[in-house]
């Protein structure tokens, strides 16, 4: 049985501790006034370049007072979500590894896989993260849906009210899909689903090591297959629900498939870093350098494959050159944004490529490790990229609130995945296939 040392538990919660503060530094510093604002920028303009006045007329001079109060306000709803979008990428970026791994674990059972048994009980401690990382969606989507209208602006009523000055047509023609009651029931769907799935697996995976027979084997086998179509379906749904409407006026048909991508590479990299660790304290002795060959391939093979559709994307849309589908790549690729999104392409896949393109490397423990940290790193970044322009703006950075975040989901991830793996044995009994998998070679 695996045991939870003391440092990496301390390590956990003083990740968490120091998180924690990131965190509440990052909302007790956020300006509640645009005077506030106002005082912001001046300093950072006093501290680029020097003011230079000039006399205006007074018509000139009530256009510039209407225009700085509307930037003015505009930037203090940026300022004021950056707490939320700080927090926001890190939980959906951890709660994404864990939905990652739940897919490859069942596409493992659904295709009968016999190399990968094994690995099962690390890919059942990675997803035990599912659950509590459920419920820091949930409560943030909920918050959103309370008081959300700055931060998913078509919430706004007003876009709907023909009487308003900000009636948006495009909106209303969307409104059957994007309101608020509808978007929430889809999100308790997407989520009791993919829960109920793997509390239902890992029951079966546990009776599995007692049984006399393969009837919880069976039962898995075909809860995957089902599970595997219920998810392609909803991670879909979820990335046009969660992020793809964060700019309502946009949308991509390959954006589900983008943002599965960035999922599914994070998940396995994972768990090739969890499985690494554990291999290297003597606790999974079958697990052998083919094993880890695999895992690296398929980092390899997936990290092609997000490139592709990262081109794929950027290439249809910008040759396009429609303004109501550049948008949402003018601010990466033309405006602050663009040393992250043009650098995602040498931590995503240049990187990755040109370490794992040699099959020998694959098998060497530190070189995957490392590896993994840029991947993990640059799909961070490409959630950061995705949330943080529509919702923050110009006014972007990777500070205190940002880095506290990241802290406090890896410092609670670390502790529920390590935590979930001394709940039962790290080698699953009764898989049909065990003895392939403990004598795999490749």
């Amino acid at each position: 049985m695996y045991s939870f040392s003391k440092r990496l538990k301390l390590s956990a919660l003083v990740l968490m501790l120091l998180g924690a503060l990131g965190i509440a530094y990052g909302f007790l510093n956020t300006p509640h006034t645009t005077a506030q604002v106002k005082e912001l920028m001046q300093q950072h303009t006093a501290e680029n370049h020097e003011a230079t006045s000039t006399q205006a007329t007074p018509n000139e001079a009530e256009a510039t007072a209407v225009s700085e109060e509307s930037e003015l306000n505009h930037a203090l709803h940026g300022l004021q979500n950056r707490p939320y979008t700080a927090v926001y990428i890190a939980m959906f970026f951890f709660f994404m590894i864990a939905l990652g791994t739940l897919a490859f674990y069942a596409i493992q059972y659904a295709a009968q896989a016999g190399w990968s048994i094994v690995l099962f009980r690390v890919m059942e401690g990675i997803t035990a993260y599912l659950l509590p990382g459920s419920l820091f969606i949930l409560g943030f989507l909920i918050l959103m849906a309370i008081n959300g209208l700055h931060y998913f602006v078509w919430m706004n009523p007003e876009l709907y009210n023909p009487q308003s000055e900000h009636y948006d047509e495009i909106l209303m023609a969307k409104s059957w899909w994007l309101n608020v009651p509808f978007w929430m029931i889809r999100t308790f769907i997407f989520l009791l689903g993919w829960n109920f799935y793997r509390y239902f697996s890992r029951k079966n995976s546990l009776a599995q090591d007692q049984a006399t027979d393969l009837v919880h084997y069976k039962k898995n086998f075909k809860a995957s297959i089902i599970f595997l179509v219920f998810f392609i379906i909803t991670e879909s749904i979820m990335s046009w629900d969660w992020i793809m409407s964060l700019t309502p006026h946009w949308q991509s048909t390959l954006f589900g498939w983008y943002v599965f991508a960035s999922l599914f590479v994070s998940a396995i990299t994972v768990i090739a870093l969890v499985t690494i660790y554990l291999r290297a304290k003597g606790f999974l002795p079958q697990v052998n350098d083919s094993h880890l060959h695999d895992l690296a391939k398929f980092m390899f093979g997936f990290s092609i494959f997000w490139t592709y559709l990262w081109f794929s994307q950027f290439m249809l849309i910008w040759y396009a050159n429609m303004p109501e589908e550049t948008a949402y790549f003018t601010p990466r690729l033309l405006g602050p944004f663009q040393i992250l999104f043009m650098g995602m392409l040498a931590s995503n896949f240049v990187f990755p490529i040109l370490v794992l393109m040699n099959s020998d490397y694959k098998r060497i423990p530190w070189f995957i490790i490392l590896t993994g940290i840029v991947i993990l790193l640059g799909h961070y970044v490409d959630i950061f990229v995705m949330i943080t322009p529509p919702t923050v703006g110009n006014h972007w950075q990777i500070g205190i609130p940002e880095i506290g975040a990241v802290c406090f989901f890896l410092g609670l991830f670390i502790y529920v995945v390590f935590n979930a793996l001394t709940k039962a044995p790290l080698q699953a009994q009764g898989n049909p296939f065990m003895k392939e998998s403990e004598h795999y070679h490749y």
